[in-house]
Order: structure tokens, then sequence, then C-alpha cells
């Protein structure tokens, strides 16, 4: 009876724990996570000194990284990033002077983690081996580490591994014996021979920052000594079959034969399909078996709309023992079929957003399903289907979400990189991108793989050429580029290139959106058939917002928001932290609006492949790119909702093509209507309607089109509109709304009378502070001085580049490419507005103004003046701008618009409509500035 007991107890303590040992055992798994000794080695002499035979002196909690662990130092003016610094300003500026100092550390240009360490740290943990795994396969997982592992078994070294975006896994059968054994690692996250770029988001300190430590699953695990090393599946949907391919591997000789069984179950257990089998001898080392497993006649297929999931167990029985693996995979056929990619033979549209490992509470990404099933909920609601993981490749948590999501995604191989040259780098790139399919290739969202982002190099394009090569010959199950950006080669199953997009690197204000008339009647059909595969367009958008200083809050982990506190006290020493919220939302709404007009530019692409969003939330790093509408932990900012986002960026979104969206009441509004139809099946029965309705919500015109069918693609016309507006006589913001299964998107048109009543002739109009005007000034008359582009000293707003659309990416990081401004800001129940209908922020009606106007620095002048319109200044400045202010001047009252309002004015109604308000306004009671500004101060600030 006690032997009895004794091997109960013994099999209960195999199973669940090791008495003493602090450790975990669970089907033949022990779990190393919790507390293991620590050291850091910032000279690098452990490896000499032999510490893999000492006892390390500090603690450390795994999964974790030193940072979260309040390892490493602290940061200083002298701290070495891992990122690179484009711009050099903090450390020169004297404006930065009190953020280098001892105690006040604080850079603008990424989020500051609470410690630093790049070099060499060791971990170190004792485990006991249960007798049970005598003559088993042991393997060591560790799931996500950073960066380069060394591995010592009791003072044994093995292999040093470098995999970073696939996890380390190490096979221990001849160093793990029965009994108490040391486990020591090495792990060095500094960048040395092989170098993916500083920049890469798998290493840089632009976003995850470059930690050290290990994530996720960390377990040692036995299995039988001919065990299953992989499962491989192929799924064809066109013969409604996957093949299987199985890797065996044998500790020993001779394995006899084995029993090779193959089961799928549908992921929701609704269905099961039969179990077959196959019988095979399996060589010393590693064989390869492959089995074709029929999937019945009407499988069920994986996209966006429906996720259908499957999960196939391998099941290998020999001498040794039984072994099993299960897999989850979906059938599906995503590939590109001319200039489009199509899913199951149903053309799809992409449209994506990037994910830079960007977690600002740990400073690596999550490795729970949870957290990612949140973020692709988040995407879907803001009508996306897409994401590009930009020179980094998530954990298989993300993949598990996705699959379950119906997201497509772009990994890429861990690199923003120089290569081609024969470097290091060029073998890694190979290895890396192998590791990550081995472990990630079954994954049904798993659709796309570029090497990485924007190469550099002399022989990058043969290098990405050779690359595209291998893994088209390797493995169909995802369509392959040369890497995201460029180069555009034939090989490419897809090209990915930044030539469609509103706003080129560079082009500042000579851009589409900043530079020519407002319109809808545009596409990029010219740029993308010279291609004859399907293009997408590279990060799209990078238009940013002011920043939310009520986000301060949330940064309660390792990375802290000391940039938004520099940017708080550039608001603070020009008194306008009061209006911080109000630049926030009306930037924000102009943010949207050239977010909309990228989108929707690229749906009106006959046959685009679709386009990646750079993004849908901010970018910490790179000088601070406030790119989201969404802030980084993917929570609105408060001036668009999801909904409202969606209806321009959906599976499903009516669209209109105006050569104009500024009208006069003696023309017609003309329109011709399509839409961009990437559903789950085409539309039948579908009659579109058109309504043009008042800013107070009042329709005035309506229509609708014929009956039809409405298939899946872009460019089906529904209609023409062809409205006259002569019936409008008075100046009205207008909403054309276009309806289509219930599906609305909608379009800001502004409609001015073509002749308004003479103004009053007493105001003097100028363009220049001439003899006449402040002749009218001092004998108490009204002037309005209308200002020429480039007619204000660069030291007096002179030198900010204004536009129409937000700033691109961030002037910090771009060399002060323009527009350096966030659009106006107004009260747009001002008298003087009264005939110039606006809202409160930037709408097509001010991109005209925008294009010939100066900002005005209002304390050059008083401190007192509240100007009419303001415009937004860059956050890394701050300084009070006015666009169209009022003031006393000598006896008289002198209205200033930074905007020319008469150069051509006949062409531009809007401007002609402008003046007309504030002449209105001037010729009023109401009309009395208060607030006094010397002449000699006026005249300093023109040229």
């Amino acid at each position: 009876m006690k032997k009895i007991i004794y091997f109960i107890l013994s099999g209960l303590l195999t199973c669940c724990s090791i008495a003493g040992s602090g450790q975990v055992i669970q089907n033949k798994k022990i779990d190393l996570s919790g507390n293991w000794a620590f050291a850091i080695d910032s000279l690098d002499i452990g490896v000499k000194d032999k510490w893999f035979n000492n006892k390390l002196p500090e603690t450390i909690h795994l999964p974790g990284s030193m940072t979260t662990n309040g390892k490493g130092n602290d940061v200083t003016a002298h701290t070495l990033w891992t990122g690179g610094v484009w711009n050099a300003q903090w450390y020169k500026d004297s404006s930065y002077v009190k953020y280098r100092q001892p105690g006040n550390i604080k850079v603008s240009f990424w989020l500051q983690p609470v410690k630093h360490y790049v070099g060499a740290a060791w971990y170190q943990k004792e485990v006991v081996i249960p007798r049970e795994w005598s003559g088993q396969h042991i393997e060591l997982f560790l799931e996500r580490c950073h960066w380069e592992t060394t591995l010592w078994i009791d003072g044994k070294g093995t292999r040093m591994q470098n995999a970073l975006g696939a996890p380390h896994i190490y096979q221990l059968d001849s160093l793990l014996k029965p009994g108490t054994h040391t486990i020591t690692i090495r792990i060095d996250n500094r960048i040395k021979d092989i170098d993916p770029g500083a920049d890469a988001h798998s290493v840089s300190d632009n976003t995850q920052t470059n930690w050290n430590g290990i994530i996720g699953e960390m377990t040692l695990s036995a299995r039988p000594a001919v065990y299953l090393a992989s499962v491989q599946l192929f799924p064809d949907v066109d013969k409604k079959l996957v093949v299987v391919k199985v890797k065996i591997n044998s500790l020993y000789g001779n394995t006899g034969l084995l029993k090779l069984a193959f089961s799928v179950q549908e992921n929701n257990g609704t269905m099961n399909l039969p179990t077959l089998q196959k019988t095979v001898a399996a060589g010393k080392d590693s064989t390869i078996v492959s089995f074709t497993y029929p999937m019945g006649i009407h499988p069920l297929l994986w996209d966006e709309f429906n996720p259908n999931l499957y999960r196939m167990e391998v099941t290998l029985k020999g001498e040794s023992g039984t072994d099993s693996r299960e897999v989850t995979f979906g059938m599906r056929k995503f590939i590109a079929k001319g200039r489009q990619f199509t899913i199951n033979d149903r053309p799809v549209f992409l449209r994506g957003t990037l994910e830079c490992a960007i977690f600002p509470k740990t400073g690596f990404p999550p490795t729970d399903k949870a957290a990612w099933a949140r973020i692709f909920g988040v995407c879907r609601s803001y009508g996306l289907n897409h994401m590009r993981f930009h020179s980094w490749c998530p954990p298989e948590a993300a993949f598990e979400a996705a699959d379950e999501a119906g997201f497509y995604l772009s990994i890429e191989c861990s690199a923003w990189a120089t290569v081609g040259d024969g470097k290091p780098i060029d073998k890694f790139i190979y290895a890396e991108s192998n590791r990550i399919v081995n472990a990630f290739g079954n994954h049904p969202s798993f659709c796309m793989m570029p090497y990485g982002n924007e190469p550099g190099g002399k022989h990058h394009l043969e290098y990405l050429t050779g690359f595209v090569k291998y893994w088209k010959q390797k493995d169909s199950r995802r369509l392959y580029t040369t890497a995201s950006g460029w180069p555009v080669v034939p090989e490419s199953d897809y090209n990915s290139t930044p030539d469609p997009r509103i706003q080129a690197w560079g082009a500042g204000i000579k851009s589409i959106i900043n530079a020519e008339a407002p319109s809808t009647n545009y596409d990029w059909s010219s740029i993308i058939n010279k291609w004859p595969q399907p293009t997408v367009s590279h990060e799209i958008g990078q238009w940013c917002v002011y920043p939310d200083f009520k986000e301060i809050k949330k940064y309660d982990g390792v990375l802290k928001p000391k940039n938004f506190e520099i940017f708080y006290d550039r608001l603070k020493e020009h008194n306008l932290t009061s209006l911080a919220d109000s630049f926030l939302m009306a930037s924000g709404k102009l943010q949207v609006l050239c977010y909309k007009t990228d989108i929707e530019a690229a749906l009106r692409t006959p046959g685009f492949g679709g386009f990646q969003l750079l993004d849908l939330h901010d970018f910490p790093g790179q000088g601070t790119a406030l790119v989201g509408i969404l802030d980084p932990f993917w929570d609105d900012k408060g001036y668009v909702t999801a909904k409202e986002y969606s209806r321009f960026c959906n599976a499903t979104v009516p669209l209109a093509r105006m050569a104009k969206l500024i009208y006069q009441n003696n023309e017609n509004l003309e329109a011709s209507v399509e839409i961009a139809h990437y559903g789950n099946a085409p539309l039948k029965s579908i009659t579109p309607t058109w309504q043009l309705q008042n800013n107070k919500g009042k329709v005035l015109y309506k229509g609708q089109f014929k009956t039809t069918d409405i298939p899946i693609g872009n460019g089906f016309k529904l209609g023409q509109i062809s409205q006259s507006l002569s019936a409008i006589n008075q100046p009205e913001k207008l909403v054309l709304q276009v309806e289509a299964s219930g599906h609305i998107n909608s379009w800001d048109i502004f409609v001015y009378p073509s002749h308004n009543p003479e103004p009053d002739k007493q105001i003097y109009v100028t363009q220049q502070l001439d003899k006449k005007a402040l002749t009218t000034l001092n004998n108490g008359g009204k002037v309005l001085l209308t200002l020429k582009k480039g007619a204000i000293k660069e030291t007096m707003g002179g030198s900010v580049a204004v536009g129409f659309s937000s700033i691109f990416w961030n002037t910090s990081w771009t060399n002060n490419q323009p527009p350096h401004t966030l659009g106006i800001l107004c009260n747009p129940k001002h008298p003087a507005l009264a005939e110039f209908p606006t809202d409160y922020y930037s709408n097509w009606e001010w991109q005209d103004g925008m294009s010939h106007s100066n900002a005005i620095r209002l304390d050059s002048l008083s401190s007192d003046i509240k100007p009419i319109v303001r415009i937004i200044d860059d956050w890394f400045t701050a300084r009070p701008l006015g666009l169209i202010f009022e003031c006393k001047v000598g006896n008289g009252s002198l209205m200033v618009s930074g905007i020319d309002l008469l150069t051509d004015q006949e062409k531009r109604p809007e401007a002609k409509q402008l003046l007309y308000s504030l002449e209105t306004y001037m010729g009023t009671p109401g009309y009395k500035p208060t607030v006094s500004v010397k002449t000699e101060k006026l005249k300093a600030l023109f040229n």
C-alpha cells in the first residue's frame, strides 16, 4: 500500500510541480517565468570571467525587460541611443538647455524610458529535470528575446541565437539529464556586425525601445525521442485540399515504422473531418513527409468577412512514444490577378495601417491574444482590413488575433537597412525570413512579406530581386515584394511605392492638396498603369495634429512623454495654454479632411491594390510624429468617431468626382457619382440617392439614380448630378450626401453669390501700409490692409511656411519641411465672418486663403490682440500667429488680413467673399477695435 501511495504522489509531482524547486510542470512543460538571478555586464567581461559558472548577485522578474524591472542607467544628455537622432537640435539649441540638465532631462524626439541600457546582461535560473524526461527530446522555448542570446547549461555553452522576429529555441537533449541544472543566458541588445538599421522598429528607440530581456512564453518541454519537429500546411482552395509537410526528428538511429494520423476540426468545434493515417519510416536526424488531406466538397473559406478557421492535429506514434502538434489554418487563396489582389477569386482592396511596435506602457509588444484582438477590433471599426508591420514581426498572439478577425497582414523581416553589399545583414535577412515563415507561416492572416522598409545600398535592387525570387519559388502561401517603399521590379508579386498619394516627401506646399484648387476628380491611374501587378501606396497620410496634453496621464509605464512636457512649456511661454484643447480639435478636423482626401483618391483609382496609412495612431518617435487620429494607446482623441471615419474608409464607399468644391451661385454643381464596393458579395437591386443640404440640415435638393446591381470592384458609375445653384442667394456651406445600400458618404462644398452689394466706400483697402493708409488712420478712418504673400519679415512670421494641409510627419525630422502650420482656429460666429460661412477649423473654403497668406507674429505687436482668425503653429515653436486681426492705430481702426484678398480676385471666389465679409463688418457699429498698436511696431512687420 505504501508503494502505491508513493507512485501516486510521484506522478502528481511530475504532472504539477517539483517540491522545493519552485517550478511547475504541466503536460511535460516546465514554466520558467518568475524570478531569475541577474547581473549587468556593462564592461562586457562576463564571458571572459566565466560568469556562467558563478551565481549572479541580483534578481529580476521574467517575462519582462530590464526597464520593466527598473534596471539600467538613468537617461542623461550623453545617453547613447540606438535610434538615429536625425535632427541634433535638442543637443545644440539654446531653447533646450534646461532640458539637458541633470534632474530635468527631457528629450523631444521620442518617448523617454525610465531606464536605459544597451549591452550585455546575464540571466540565471536553477531547474530540476524529472527522471521521466530521461531519453526524451528536451527543448528550451523563449518566445521573444531582445536581442542576441547565448546559453550555458551548468557552464557548458551552446550556439548563439539572434532572431528578432521569432522565438529562440534551444535543443538540449544532451545537456539536460534528470536532476538539478543551472541555466544561464547572456542577452546582448547591441547592434554589432549585423546591422538591421538604427531606426528599424525591431530595435529602435523610436517606438518599442531597444530593450534587454525575454517576454512571452518561457518553457522547457519534453517530447519523445522521435518527435514532430514542424508541421507546415499548404491549403489549395481550388483543389479543396491541404498539403501537409511534416518534419520528423529522431535522436537515435533506426526508428522502425511510425504511424502518422491527421485529423481536422472546424475551429468552433461544429464540424469534424475524418482522421486519416499514414505509415512512414524515419531515419536518424530528420525526415520530411508529405501528405495530402482532402477538405471535403465545400470547405469553409477564410477572408475578412468570413474568418473561418480549422484545426489540424497531427499525431506521431512510434516505439519511443506519442507526439502531437495542433495547427490552426484557414482555407484561403490570396493572389495577384492583374493589377488587383484577390481573396478566394474575389477582388480585395487593402485598407491598411502600420504597426511600428508602439507600446508605451511596456516598451515591448504584448504576447497575449486579447491585447491584439482589441487592436484589430479598433482598426476594423475605422474601416480597415489590413496591417503592415513596419520593419518588425509581431509575436504569435498577433497572428492568432488577426486570423480570428480576418485581417490581412504584411510582415517584415526586422530590418530597415542597407542591403546587398555583402555585409552580415544580407545573410541575416534570409535567416530571419525563414525563421518567421517557419514559426508563423501557417496563419492565414500572414498574406504578404517584403524584406523590410525603404532599403539603401548600391546593390539593393539586385539583392532584393533575388530575395523575391527565392521566396516565390519556396513558399506560395503569400505574396512577396522587394521592400516597403521601393524598388519596383517586375519580379515582385506587387509594388509598394509612395508615388500614389497626395503629399510626397519633400513636396511641401507644392503638393496637390496645397497647390491645387479643391477637387475630387483625380486618381492614380496614370501612375499604377505603368505596372502589370498590383500597387499598394506606401505610407499615405502622415498628417499631423496638435498634441493632446490630456494624454500625458496615460503614460504610467516605462515610457514617459517628456516630449509633450516640452511642447506644453512652449505654450506656457507664449501664454497659449488655454487654447491647447482648441488647437487639438481644430487641427484634428483638418487632419481628418486630409486623410479623407488621401483615402478617397485611392478608392477612386480603378484596379488599385490598396493603401497603407502612416498611421491610424500616433507615432511617438522620429521627432514626435503626431499623425494619428488615435493616440499611441489606440484611443480616439475626441474629434472624429469610428463611425464618421468609416464612412469614407470602408469596404463599400460612395464617391463623387467634382472638378471643384467652391462655387458661385451662377454655376451648376456637377458631380459624377460612383462607388467602390469590396464587400462580401455584389449588391443587388440598389437605388442610390443623393441630397444637398445646408448647414442647418435642411435638404435643398435631392434625387435618386436608377436601380442597379453593384459588382465587386471600384469605378462603378452610379449617375450624374447637375444641379443649378441659382436659388442660393446667401453664402452657404452645403453638404452633398450620397447613399447606396445604407452606405453614406458626404462632401462639404461652398457657394457664394456671384455679385455682392457695394461695400462701405469709407474703407480704404490697400496691400501696403502706404502714406494714404497712415493718413487715413491718423484722421480716424478705417483701413483694411490685405497683404501680399511674402510681405512679412522672417522674424515677424515671414519664416513660417503656411499651407492649407496640416504638417507632414513633423518639422523636426524633415529638415523643416513645409507647411509649418496646422490650419486655422476662429470663432465662426464672429461678425467679421458673418458673410463667410466657416466652422472653427480649416475646411476647403480656407484652401485658397492659406495658399496666399502670411503668418503674423502677434507678440511682435501686442500680447493683448485676440485675432479673428488664428493660425495654429507647429508645436515645437507654439508661436502666437495671426491671420486676420483688428486693432487701433492712431485715431483710426485697422483690419489686417495676412491673406492677399485682391490679386486675381475674379479667379478666387473665396478671396472675394472673405473681403466682402470683412468690409461689411467694418461698416457696422460693432467694428470698434480696442487694442492699440503703435505705428512703429506695425511698420516693423514688413519687408
